[in-house]
């Protein structure tokens, strides 16, 4: 109440006012105003008048999820949309609803909290490694510890940055690698390369390589063997729809792993370090290197491609074999096949080459018909004991790559039980892939063919009999020469 007292001179009210404030412990500006306020309104202007609902948003509930709705999905399924695009669809959702449209600053506002978390999130850096512990964080807000005795395989693609030639020495362009590691161990467990872009199939080829014994020809000239085989407890991958897929799934499931994916794109730094490794001391020391960077590429690098898949893949078992696994880490003072040998507490049971072939096979049910017969992609297939199951669902699994035999199974008590393999009824179809069969469906829709026998047999011959002259038929050509190697190891 002192300052309420009359003073001499400012400077002895402003003495006052600074000692006052300060045993409040508010401003002097603040102190003044409240002075101020009483005389003007007495103590009902000294009341709180705080609004009930501060710090809450006064947006209606709905336009506030959809707001929320936007914002997560802002960047999915092909969808770009910036805070004014999110602004405009919460604005015409409010005239639809007949209510007030709210600001534009009041939904920047709104937005604002949930791009900086997002942001803070981003910043947030993976625990890496501690002292001995790999710690990898994943999507679901978990982490993994890859341990002795619980393997953790990364997978990964990249274009391997060299052009390819036919055997015949056409240009066929940059084939995809495929590669499965380690993560404890940073050991290369298999790998594939090929002309054929991700998908859940090249998956499935570069598990089946990595999960069994790796045996070469003497071709390849190997001084020491590849080592490595097994079946990892979980597979940590990006969130590419490849890994996502059913049919990466169904063979989790069959192979007893867990699929976890990657709380960011920088969580992959162990592959991508692989392929950034392979770049600099394979790739571009080999003619026909194009490099990943426009700016540097190599001038003329098409004229002086001189290596077939074949050639490249022999070069690139060897490396791994004889050089990168064998690199020693710095950490331990072993070598990574060493710490990934010394991980693993038992010898691993594997399955046979046939079974695993089975398991990694895509898969799909059907109703048996009668006379026992199944049409998948408009081939008939007719199985040996598949008329006593007419009317049934079954499961069917097939290979992409050959449409000549599938291989039925029963459902009984939530386990498949095998019953018979079954045929295509037209033999036309022999070991045709599932891609050539639909490439055929379509020219035979445009040139109005019934799908006889002797119509798909003509349209066969005449696919088979077309000079190679496009680049995709010439890459046709190279998987069909190189299908024995690429299987064999």
């Amino acid at each position: 109440m002192r300052l309420l007292e009359p003073c001499a001179s400012r400077k002895e009210y402003g003495e006052k006012l600074r000692a006052e404030a300060e045993k409040l412990g508010v401003s002097e500006r603040t102190l003044h105003r409240y002075k101020r306020t009483w005389q003007e309104k007495g103590l009902v202007g000294l009341m709180d008048d705080t609004r009930a609902d501060k710090g809450k948003s006064r947006i209606h509930s709905e336009l506030q999820a959809l707001a929320q709705k936007l914002f997560k999905s802002r960047n999915r399924n092909g969808k770009r949309l910036n805070r004014k695009d999110i602004y405009l669809h919460v604005r015409q959702k409010a005239i639809d609803l007949g209510i007030k449209p709210p600001a534009q600053s009041t939904i920047y506002d709104f937005l604002k909290p949930l791009y900086e978390s997002e942001e803070c999130k981003k910043s947030i850096r993976t625990p890496g490694w501690q002292g001995e512990a790999l710690i990898l964080s994943t999507k679901d807000g978990g982490q993994l510890e890859p341990a002795e005795g619980y393997q953790v395989w990364q997978i990964d693609h990249t274009p391997a940055d060299i052009l390819l030639v036919d055997s015949h020495g056409k240009l066929l362009g940059c084939p995809w690698l495929t590669i499965v590691v380690d993560s404890r161990s940073r050991c290369i467990m298999g790998m594939h390369l090929g002309f054929d872009a991700p998908s859940s199939k090249v998956v499935t080829l570069a598990l089946r390589h990595a999960i069994l014994p790796k045996r070469y020809p003497e071709s390849y000239a190997l001084k020491a063997e590849w080592g490595t085989f097994g079946i990892p407890k979980c597979i940590y991958t990006d969130n590419g729809k490849d890994f996502r897929s059913d049919h990466a799934q169904q063979v989790s499931g069959q192979l007893g792993f867990t699929w976890r994916y990657r709380s960011r794109p920088s969580e992959g730094g162990i592959v991508e370090r692989f392929f950034r490794t392979l770049n600099d001391q394979v790739w571009s020391k080999l003619e026909g290197y194009k490099g990943s960077n426009v700016q540097e590429r190599p001038e003329g690098a098409e004229k002086f491609a001189v290596f077939t898949l074949e050639a490249v893949h022999k070069g690139l078992v060897r490396y791994i074999v004889h050089q990168y696994n064998q690199s020693v880490d710095e950490r331990t003072g072993q070598n990574r096949y060493q710490r990934w040998e010394a991980g693993l507490l038992h010898s691993p049971v594997l399955p046979t080459e046939r079974e695993l072939d089975i398991c990694l096979m895509k898969q799909g049910t059907r109703r048996v018909q009668r006379r026992g017969q199944i049409s998948f992609e408009d081939i008939v297939y007719k199985g040996e004991y598949l008329a006593g199951y007419a009317g049934q669902q079954v499961v069917f699994r097939y290979d992409p790559d050959n449409l000549g035999v599938i291989y039925i199974y029963r459902l009984e008590h939530g386990k498949e039980e095998f019953l018979t393999r079954a045929f295509p009824v037209l033999e036309e179809f022999g070991e045709r892939s599932l891609r050539e069969w639909q490439t055929i469906k379509k020219e035979m829709k445009k040139s109005n063919a019934v799908m006889t026998p002797t119509n798909i047999s003509d349209f066969f011959d005449k696919e088979d009999k077309s000079p190679q002259k496009t680049l995709r038929q010439r890459r046709k050509g190279a998987r069909k020469e190189n299908k024995r190697l690429l299987t064999d190891s």
